[in-house]
């Protein structure tokens, strides 16, 4: 193929246009990579529709959570699989020397800083492309393992970040198309999970895949949620104290529940994005001898222990994604915003 084919936002709320131009030229710290899938995030959805700026201004081609073939570059990586990182660090700056390289303030990220995933090629700097092994490639497909890009990735490292333990009660607010990948990885690491939702279909799929309780929070007040959530964990042997909360939903009113439920010595991690606002008493957090923390994207070092557990069979993902071909991104998007789909998208490229 001698040009590349790109669906770019112009303007915010409207159809993405399809974008042909020539092949470009890489630099020598860059690689060509021909694009298999492009996973389709809420960061997106904010971009395009919420108002949230980009860094890049448009037009621009969105999509971060990208795997591909390199097919021009360094003469190691021609021909390899790989996942593109949702955030590539400078590698050198203070933060990244301190290990924090997914917050390093030079950081670039496809479909934010520079044309993303929803294209037929994207070139991005090579220096931390995470190589796919071919084991992994007789389980899913290289398109379905883009969501390790992001979907996957974002949820293991704040798990990680929180400490959870062996035995701890894992509470997951929201169990969409990344959200349920950490309850999934929770239950990995050992605690005993529930998973809260509105969504009865994406509590029946969490349910099927393992995970310890389910919980629809839909009509219930907070009140009425915190002591269904102390008898679950009773129910479930688990930990009156100390327990590990994970926001993925996104919203204000999964937020605020979120926050409601710190107890004594738990933590609190945000992951969900949201432009709203809350009101809440952060003096809780000094009663409760609690932790609130954040998290941003994946550092690259902790994509290959992620590849690790799809390749080990320990992380099943088949039943979280759904694939559409990429030329369909107007109607996913929108049908994404309407909330339709129970799983992650991703767009296959067609062309």
């Amino acid at each position: 193929m001698s040009k590349m084919q790109q669906w770019q936002m112009t303007e915010l709320k409207n159809d993405f246009i399809l974008v042909e131009s020539e092949m470009p030229q890489i630099k020598t710290n860059e690689a060509l990579v021909k694009i298999a899938g492009c996973g389709v995030c809420h960061t997106d959805l904010s971009f395009w529709h919420d108002g949230v700026r980009t860094k890049k201004e448009l037009p621009l081609t969105l999509g971060h959570e990208i795997s591909g073939t390199v097919i021009e570059g360094p003469a190691h990586l021609i021909g390899k699989n790989v996942i593109i990182p949702a955030v590539l660090p400078c590698g050198n700056c203070e933060l990244c020397n301190k290990g924090r390289g997914n917050i390093c303030q030079n950081q670039l990220m496809p479909g934010n800083d520079f044309h993303g995933g929803f294209a037929s090629h994207i070139v991005v700097p090579f220096e931390h492309l995470c190589i796919v092994p071919d084991a992994v490639l007789t389980k899913y497909s290289l398109e379905q393992l883009s969501v390790i890009a992001d979907a996957i990735s974002t949820p293991y490292q704040v798990i990680k970040k929180s400490e959870i333990e062996a035995g701890d009660l894992a509470i997951v607010i929201g169990v969409g198309g990344v959200g349920v990948y950490g309850a999934l990885i929770a239950k990995i690491m050992g605690a005993k999970v529930l998973a809260i939702d509105i969504s009865d279909e994406k509590l029946k799929l969490a349910k099927s895949n393992g995970i310890d309780a389910t919980l629809n929070s839909k009509g219930l007040d907070i009140k009425e949620i915190k002591s269904r959530v102390r008898e679950i964990a009773k129910e479930l042997g688990a930990p009156k104290f100390g327990w590990k909360i994970f926001e993925f939903s996104g919203t204000a009113p999964g937020q605020e529940l979120a926050f409601n439920l710190i107890t004594f010595t738990s933590t609190l991690s945000i992951v969900g994005f949201t432009m709203n606002k809350l009101e809440v008493r952060l003096s809780n957090l000094m009663a409760f001898d609690a932790k609130l923390i954040g998290t941003w994207g994946c550092k690259p070092e902790l994509y290959s222990e992620v590849i690790e557990l799809i390749a080990s069979g320990e992380l099943k993902i088949h039943d979280f994604i759904q694939t559409f071909p990429m030329s369909k991104i107007n109607e996913v998007f929108k049908n994404t915003l309407e909330h339709k789909y129970d799983k992650r998208s991703v767009l296959v490229s067609d062309f």
